[in-house]
Parts: C-alpha cells; sequence; structure tokens
C-alpha cells in the first residue's frame, strides 16, 4: 500500500481532473422521479451543494489557521515539521476530509449513481494508500513525536469538540487561504456551474438562459481568478 501510495501521491494533481472529468460521464441517475417525484432533481442538487460546500469549509478554515506544504518536495512525500495546530489538532488528515466531501458532493450533485457507487470508493482506496505512505514517511522522520500524536488524533475523524478553542486561539490567514485555494476554487466553482446547467434544465427558462448562466459565471469567475493571480504575481497580496 506504500508503494501505491507513494506512485499516486505523484500524480495525485492530474489524477484530481480526471476524477473531475468523470463527473459528466454517462451514468444512471442517483435520484429518479419515479422513486422521489416530481421534484426529485431538488435532493441532489441540495444535497450535494451542502456536502461540497462542507468540503471547502474544511479545506479553507485548515488551511487559514495552520499550512503544511501540501505538494511534497521533488513529487515526493516530504514535510519540513510536523504539523499538529489548528484543524490538525483534531484530525491528522482534514485537508484530504475536505477533498473527499467536495468530490462527494460533486458526485452527488451531478446526480451521477455511477460516481457515488463506483468513483468515490475508488478514491478513498487512492487517498488510504497516500495517507499510509505519508504516515510511513512522517513515522520515519519524526518518530516518537508522530506516534504519540496518532495516538491523540484520528486519522481520518474529524473530533469537533474543543474545536472553537482551537479557532480562538490562532489568527485565521485569509490572504493565505486565498492564494493557496484560488486555482481549486475556479475549477470547483466552474465545475459546479456547469453541472447546474448541464443536469438541471428545470432551474432555466429554455438552453438560451442556460448558456448565458454558464458563459456570466465562467466571465465571472474567471475574472476573479484572475485578479488574485495578478495580486500573488506582483507581490501585492501575500499570506
Amino acid at each position: 500500500m506504500i508503494a501505491i501510495g507513494n506512485f499516486f501521491f505523484k500524480y495525485r494533481n492530474f489524477l484530481f481532473i480526471f476524477l473531475y472529468l468523470l463527473l459528466f460521464a454517462p451514468s444512471p441517475s442517483l435520484f429518479t422521479a419515479e422513486a422521489f417525484g416530481e421534484n426529485y432533481y431538488v435532493y441532489p442538487l441540495l444535497i450535494g451543494l451542502f456536502v461540497t460546500i462542507s468540503g471547502e469549509l474544511i479545506r479553507g478554515i485548515t488551511i487559514g489557521l495552520a499550512y503544511i506544504i501540501r505538494g511534497g518536495k521533488d513529487k515526493k512525500v516530504y514535510a519540513e515539521k510536523l504539523v499538529t495546530e489548528g484543524i490538525f489538532n483534531h484530525g491528522r488528515n482534514p485537508l484530504y476530509v475536505g477533498n473527499i466531501l467536495m468530490l462527494a458532493g460533486v458526485g452527488i450533485l451531478s446526480n451521477s449513481l455511477l460516481y457515488v457507487l463506483v468513483v468515490i470508493p475508488g478514491f478513498l482506496f487512492i487517498y488510504q494508500a497516500i495517507v499510509l505512505a505519508e504516515e510511513n514517511f512522517l513515522r520515519g522522520k519524526f518518530g516518537k513525536d508522530f506516534d504519540n500524536y496518532t495516538q491523540r488524533v484520528n486519522r481520518w475523524i474529524i473530533d469537533f469538540r474543543g474545536i472553537g478553542q482551537s479557532v480562538q486561539a490562532m489568527k485565521f490567514n485569509y490572504k493565505r487561504w486565498i492564494l493557496k485555494e484560488y486555482n481549486t476554487l475556479l475549477v470547483w466553482l466552474v465545475g459546479i456551474s456547469a453541472i447546474i446547467c448541464l443536469r438541471y434544465p428545470e432551474l432555466f427558462e429554455g438552453d438560451d438562459h442556460r448558456q448565458r448562466v454558464f458563459i456570466t459565471s465562467v466571465i465571472v469567475f474567471g475574472s476573479l481568478y484572475l485578479i488574485v493571480r495578478y495580486l500573488k504575481k506582483s507581490g501585492k497580496m501575500t499570506a
């Protein structure tokens, strides 16, 4: 599993894009009019948005409070220090939990039975392998300190008890959240817009309306992306 995890860690950015594209693959519906009535589309729409927004909130709070090097080094698992503060004091992999919720949420939003029953379990297997590879590295580098941390904090389940105290004791760095997440946010928001426009014709007054809404969303989100990118590259916004 560790070797598998190291392999997928190296290519995980491409993997995320591939998994996102699978949202638009043909699939039987998760929610149907026969089972849930005429307004069946309300269920995947509301549940999907709730789950995926929850995932981004977890990611945002995690990054804003205590940032870790997520990209590794030379496409290999790497860590300069053992980060245990912020949300990491309540769960060992909150960023990955956020990713899982975001993908599961858009899978529900796309009303894709294939995505929820096949792609998400495969994604969970891959993340489990990556985490085992990371833990193998961290245990080798930090030894007993990491072992003590694993005994105190769960690998996947975030323990929300006392989380208010953890948040209150630290300053939320919203600039870091924006600068580290703006790429992810662009893909995520444009993807959600595409899914809603493609999967929910009931929400629009016709194909022309759907096209206008999607084009407008791309322009708005793209413009915000370019603004943040300019601020970052020019040094006018720093974390």
